[in-house]
C-alpha cells in the first residue's frame, strides 16, 4: 500500500456541550466514511451533518480517487467502512465495487433525477466537477503568453514547461480530462494530441487541485484543474483568471452508497439519507459547480468567476460506462507513453 498522505481523520467529530466537556459517552453510532471530496469540502459537509446528526460519531479516510480505488480493492475481502461518499461514478461502477454495495433507496432520492443515480439503487450522485484552467494573469504579463482559451492553445509552443496537470492513474480529474480528450478527438487522434500537449508539461501532479494551487502561487501559468478550486483560489484573491476549455469541459460525478458489510448500517443509512437533505444541499451549493439535488441556487461569485448558470452547456456529454470499462487499459497506456 501507497503511504497514506492525505488521511484526513476528522476527530470523529465529538461535539462539546455547553460545558464544554466532550459529548463522547452521549454518541450512539459510530461509522467509518471513506471519500474523495476534496479536504476543505469534507470538512465542511461533516461540519454540517454533525449540527444535524450530534449522535453519530464519523470517522473519514479522505483518499484521491485512484488510491481510493486501489484501497477498497485491496480491502475487498475484508471492507473496513460502511458508507463510500463522494467518489467518482467512474470509479463507482467497477463490478468489483458494485459487488460490494448494499442497495438502499435513500429517503429523499426522489429529488435525484433518474439518470444520476443507478437503477439498482447501489448508489446515486448528488455533486459533481468539471476541468477547468487556472491561468496566472501574471506570468502571462511578465511573459507575454496569450491567454488560452482550448485544450488546443495549450499546444503552443510558447507554453513549454508552463503547464501542469493531474496524473490521471491518481487523480479522478485527472483521469476525467484524459477520458474526456480521447471520447471528444476519438482514441487515435487524442493520443497524438495528449503526446504533443507531453511536450508542454512541466509536472504531472498527484492532485487535481494541485496544479490549481501551484498556478495560483506563480509557479506555472496553467493549471489544469477543476472549477471549484478555481473560484475558491479566486475568491482568495490569488491573481488567476478560470478558463472552461472551448471544446468543452470533462466531468466527473460523485456518488454514494452503502457497504454491503457495513457494521452500523442503521447510523450508516442516517447519514446517507442525510446527504439529501436540504441542508446538505444548502452546503453543497456553496462548495460544488454540479449539484444534481432540486433546490439550492448558484452562488454569485461562482458567476463571477466565469461559471455559465447553465452548465449543462459547456460540460462534455460523458459516456461514464466506456471510461470505467476502460480504465484500466486508458491508464497502462498514459503510464507507458507519458508518465514521468
Amino acid at each position: 500500500m501507497k503511504k497514506i498522505t492525505s488521511f484526513l481523520l476528522v476527530l470523529s467529530f465529538m461535539l462539546a456541550g455547553p460545558s464544554g466537556l466532550v459529548l463522547s459517552q452521549a454518541l450512539a453510532s459510530e461509522i467509518t466514511v471513506y471519500t474523495s471530496y476534496e479536504e476543505d469540502e469534507a470538512a465542511a459537509f461533516l461540519a454540517a451533518f454533525n449540527k444535524d446528526n450530534p449522535d453519530i460519531r464519523v470517522n473519514l479516510l479522505r483518499l484521491s480517487t485512484g488510491d481510493l480505488h486501489a484501497r477498497m480493492l485491496a480491502e475487498s475481502s475484508n471492507p473496513r467502512h460502511d458508507v463510500i461518499w463522494g467518489w467518482a461514478v467512474t470509479n463507482m461502477v467497477d463490478p468489483r465495487i458494485m459487488n460490494m454495495l448494499e442497495p438502499y433507496q435513500a429517503k429523499g432520492i426522489e429529488k435525484v433525477p433518474s439518470r444520476f443515480r443507478d437503477p439498482g439503487n447501489k448508489w446515486f450522485a448528488k455533486t459533481g466537477y468539471m476541468a477547468a484552467f487556472c491561468v496566472n494573469n501574471e506570468i502571462l504579463k511578465r511573459k507575454n503568453l496569450p491567454m488560452p482559451t482550448s485544450w488546443a492553445d495549450l499546444l503552443k509552443p510558447e507554453f513549454q514547461g508552463e503547464v501542469v496537470m493531474p496524473n490521471p492513474a491518481s487523480s479522478g480529474t485527472g483521469y476525467l480530462m484524459i477520458a474526456s480528450i480521447l471520447q471528444m478527438k476519438g482514441e487515435e487522434k487524442g493520443w497524438e494530441y495528449l503526446e504533443n500537449l507531453d511536450r508542454n508539461i512541466a509536472q504531472y501532479i498527484k492532485s487535481g487541485s494541485r496544479p490549481c494551487n501551484v498556478a495560483s502561487a506563480g509557479e506555472f501559468a496553467v493549471g489544469a484543474s477543476f472549477a471549484l478550486r478555481a473560484i475558491k483560489n479566486i475568491d482568495e484573491g490569488f491573481p488567476i483568471t478560470m478558463i472552461i476549455p472551448s471544446e468543452g469541459a470533462g466531468n466527473e460525478l460523485e456518488a454514494t452508497g452503502l457497504m454491503k458489510t457495513s457494521r452500523n448500517k442503521e447510523a450508516a443509512k442516517r447519514f446517507i439519507d442525510w446527504t439529501l437533505s436540504e441542508n446538505a444541499v444548502n452546503e453543497y451549493y456553496k462548495w460544488k459547480e454540479i449539484v444534481t439535488v432540486e433546490g439550492g441556487t448558484m452562488p454569485q461569485s461562482f458567476i463571477q468567476a466565469g461559471l455559465p448558470k447553465d452548465i449543462g452547456s459547456v460540460m462534455v456529454d460523458m459516456d461514464f460506462p466506456w471510461s470505467a470499462a476502460n480504465r484500466d487499459r486508458i491508464l497502462g497506456e498514459w503510464q507507458t507513453k507519458l508518465e514521468r
